[in-house]
């Protein structure tokens, strides 16, 4: 079938591979060379965005966001700078997407709103984004389009194939990118796991047949490259529950897991029905996604299992089992809600078992102590182990695919520098020259051969800050203020000045906010307070009422006799009032 995409681009092409006429690969005679530029996601854990060019046409693998850090005081999500897709928008064909996480796919309201072209993954990947979209008021002006694995869609110069994967959330895909150039396979986020709960193993044949087409280059995700063996199946975790639901028969059940990790939800279920409780759903994102994934068929919920959290007080402790946000300590989440007794409906309390189903994100882990200790306090029993298995692929399951693919050039992928690294060794281990394994910083354009393969300049690339309503308006400087204010506080001098009659009529008066409190320091702020007049005054007398040399003046006068008494340097604020 064809379907025609919008913004006039090549009509699209889907063809199932088993069945149906394939599409042959274009001969490059032009030597055109395929650019492959990450904008995001490398040298960290999130935002991951990555351009493949050539020649006239881009395609965008993911769209993610990142959370932000411990200094980015108030910004809410950081999201990718997306500059050069603006620049060569003429050439951008289309978004496809790996699979529904947020850090790639959480960008998207925010960059469709600037580079607006059609999207395209997996049914439940779809489904997510539509629920984002419909937040932001996209649905209606974004083109969307769902892809089974076994089809290819077909964007200007490329050809597109999506792959089945394992992840920790269901209809994960890796990319085969046709190109005149070569073929390059993006595998996503990946896992093997032989035994998922939903749908089909990872299609390793596929990956073997690419294989022996002669593959140029392989992008492998490199989270848990540092991890020797094999990433346990996301069942074994199903056995787990069985167990911990045993030995807690007589008590109510909290389980914390990440919102978008279906399969979990699941099997959490599926252990809740076995042992005859009900189940309560809380926190938003987690009744988003399990309504979008009921509603498309990836989760099978026993009727009369699922109840509303008004309805709990008809049940005893022992029949009920709350499913919740908050494994990774936020501190808005339902589970830190219930920690802290801000929770309107439950509360947590002796005799209650509360489960943490996933590890703590690097960084997350003094806000995840933080919750635990505050439920000990609180009697619970709380259970943080041997409830989580990654859904990331360990160093055997690298070498496995890297085995199966046979690239002659390896970029690693999703993950810190050291992730990188250490997935670099594996591929070198595995007799792949060490010219031919590329790690890429966000910005570097690597321009791809059959005859070589290397790093020819940079675009523009960095973090936009999103807090609130604003997208891109708080920048170094408001950070590095808001920081100092965090650090220092802030000192307001208020002067009201005649000009006409070059006199200072009213003040100078101080007001401070978060430096000393202020009913303590009476005479320290009196003191400032002399001094500034003084300052001021000498500035008049001699007839200089320019405002900026005044300004200057009350700032400087005022953060040395600060200093002196106090070791600290807030910020200083003058405002001068004319009269």
């Amino acid at each position: 079938m064809t379907i025609e995409a919008s913004r006039g681009v090549d009509s699209i092409v889907i063809n199932r591979i088993n069945g149906g006429k394939r599409l042959k690969r274009k001969e490059n005679k032009s030597g055109s060379r395929l650019r492959v530029i990450p904008l995001g996601g490398l040298e960290q854990i999130g935002m991951n965005i990555t351009a493949f060019e050539y020649e006239d046409s881009i395609v965008v693998v993911d769209c993610g966001l990142s959370f932000p850090a411990d200094d980015m005081l108030g910004i809410d999500l950081v999201i990718p700078d997306i500059t050069y897709l603006e620049e060569n928008l003429d050439k951008v064909k289309g978004f496809v997407i790996t699979h529904g996480h947020e850090d790639h796919i959480g960008a998207l309201p925010y960059v469709l709103r600037r580079v607006n072209v059609p999207i395209y993954a997996t049914k439940l990947t779809i489904g997510l984004i539509e629920n984002k979209l419909k937040e932001h008021s996209l649905e209606k002006s974004t083109k969307k389009k769902v892809v089974k694995f076994g089809q290819t869609i077909n964007l200007g110069q490329f050809r597109i194939e999506f792959i089945k994967t394992n992840h920790s959330i269901v209809d994960a895909a890796a990319l085969a990118i046709y190109s005149p150039a070569g073929i390059v396979v993006h595998t996503g986020d990946f896992k093997v796991d032989y035994t998922p709960v939903f749908g089909d193993a990872i299609d390793l044949q596929r990956f073997a047949e690419i294989g022996k087409k002669g593959v140029l280059a392989l992008m492998c995700d490199s989270t848990n490259a540092e991890r020797p063996g094999f990433t346990p199946s996301e069942k074994t975790v199903g056995r787990t529950f069985d167990t911990l639901f045993a030995d807690h028969k007589n008590t109510r059940i909290f389980v914390a897991t990440f919102a978008s990790n279906v399969d979990r939800v699941q099997q959490i279920i599926n252990t809740a029905y076995k042992f005859g409780r009900k189940v309560v759903v809380e926190g938003r994102s987690m009744v988003n996604i399990i309504e979008t994934a009921s509603n498309l068929g990836y989760l099978n919920i026993p009727e009369s299992t699922l109840i509303d959290v008004d309805h709990l007080k008809n049940y005893p402790d022992e029949q009920q089992v709350i499913i919740t946000t908050g494994s990774q300590g936020e501190s808005m989440a339902a589970l830190s809600r219930m920690a802290s007794n801000m929770h309107k409906k439950i509360t947590i309390g002796p005799g209650d078992t509360v489960i943490f189903s996933s590890n703590p994100i690097p960084g997350n882990e003094k806000a995840v102590t933080k919750v635990i200790n505050e439920l000990f306090r609180k009697g619970a029993d709380v259970i943080f182990q041997d409830t989580h298995v990654s859904g990331h692929a360990c160093q055997e399951e690298i070498k496995l695919l890297y085995t199966l693919v046979k690239p002659k050039y390896a970029v690693p992928v999703h993950g810190e520098y050291k992730h990188l690294r250490a997935q670099a060794k594996i591929a070198e281990g595995l007799g792949i020259d060490k010219e031919n394994i590329f790690i890429l910083s966000s910005g570097d354009v690597l321009e791809l051969s059959e005859e070589r393969a290397v790093v020819t300049g940079k675009v523009p690339v960095g973090s936009i800050l999103v807090d609130g309503l604003g997208v891109g308006d708080v920048g170094n400087v408001v950070l590095r203020d808001r920081q100092h204010l965090a650090e220092d506080g802030i000192l307001i001098v208020v002067t009201a000045l005649d000009k006409v009659g070059e006199v200072i009529v009213s003040g100078p008066d101080i007001v401070s906010r978060g430096f000393v409190y202020v009913r303590e320091s009476d005479e320290l702020l009196e003191e400032a307070r002399q001094v500034v007049d003084g300052t001021l005054q000498d500035l008049v007398d001699r007839g200089i009422t320019d405002w900026g040399r005044l300004k200057s003046a009350t700032k400087d006068a005022l953060s040395e006799f600060v200093w002196k008494k106090t070791k600290r340097r807030p910020m200083i604020l003058p405002i001068i009032m004319e009269v």
